[in-house]
């Protein structure tokens, strides 16, 4: 069959019809993007500024953005990083940043003990790393039964970073109970040690159940890929674990990093006391 030819009118209305299809979908595409690209623009400001205030620099050979307005760093291991060699990690520096300090998982609940903390514990005193053992707190048992397994597992020594209770979970419990047994745990060890523990807590969690409970004592705050964590009441945290995805010479696996908020002569001031 023979193809019908279309007039220059019908061709001129085609194409008149192609041109308004066009611009319709540009107008509907920059409507749509049009605020995207701003949140954007937004978070890259944000980005920008976030890096400057805290000086965060890529650090190629530890793999991560590291604050380094801050002098003083460390790591906190466990079982999670496998054998450890210290003296590796001991030497290891970059741009003038290295592992001053490492927090050690001792204990868990009411019966677990790291199958590697006795290892961590005296080789990292050896290299000359400021050493800090840390109690994972279940709350589901009770404080007391907890401290008692983490200071029979633990010989804290004068110069030791004081102990540590990471708590991070609810469970079925009410913030008051919760509260109740956090506190039992953290006197126990406190008439022990001489020294007031320090709480390990994300910083939501802190704000959801910890906030003005707890003022007394020293806080080391999680908080990932974030500007430095802010307390209630102009309440300072003494450390600052700012990123999960470290990578350090003698560790296998990635580790957490931190830093704390003063100098080296005041980390050594924190530290557990000669005994009179």
């Amino acid at each position: 069959m023979a193809k019908k030819r279309l007039s220059k009118r019908q061709k001129n209305f085609r194409k008149t019809k192609w041109l308004l299809k066009i611009t319709f979908l540009a107008a509907l595409l920059a409507v749509i993007y049009a605020p995207i690209a701003r949140n954007l623009s937004a978070v890259t400001a944000w980005t920008s500024g976030f890096l400057d205030e805290y000086h965060y620099k890529h650090i190629g050979s530890f793999g991560i953005e590291i604050p380094t307005r801050y002098e003083v760093h460390g790591i906190d291991v466990s079982r999670y990083q496998g054998r450890i060699d210290w003296e590796k990690v001991a030497a290891m520096e970059s741009e003038d940043i290295r592992v001053s300090f490492a927090f050690i998982k001792a204990t868990e609940g009411m019966l677990l003990v790291d199958p590697h903390f006795k290892r961590n514990w005296r080789e990292s005193k050896e290299h000359g790393i400021l050493r800090g053992a840390y109690h994972y707190f279940k709350p589901h048992v009770n404080g007391k039964v907890q401290a008692n397994l983490f200071l029979n597992t633990v010989k804290h020594e004068p110069g030791d970073l004081p102990p540590v209770i990471d708590v991070e979970e609810i469970g079925r419990l009410s913030p008051e109970k919760l509260r109740e047994r956090l506190l039992q745990c953290l006197q126990v060890i406190e008439e022990d040690t001489g020294v007031k523990p320090i709480i390990y807590t994300g910083l939501s969690f802190y704000q959801d159940y910890l906030k003005g409970h707890f003022d007394t004592y020293p806080y080391w705050i999680a908080h990932y890929y974030h500007s430095r964590p802010r307390l209630k009441n102009k309440l300072e945290w003494q450390f600052w674990q700012h990123s999960d995805k470290g990578l350090v010479d003698g560790i296998r696996h990635k580790v957490d990093f931190n830093v704390f908020s003063g100098g080296e002569d005041a980390l050594r001031e924190l530290c557990i006391p000669m005994s009179d």
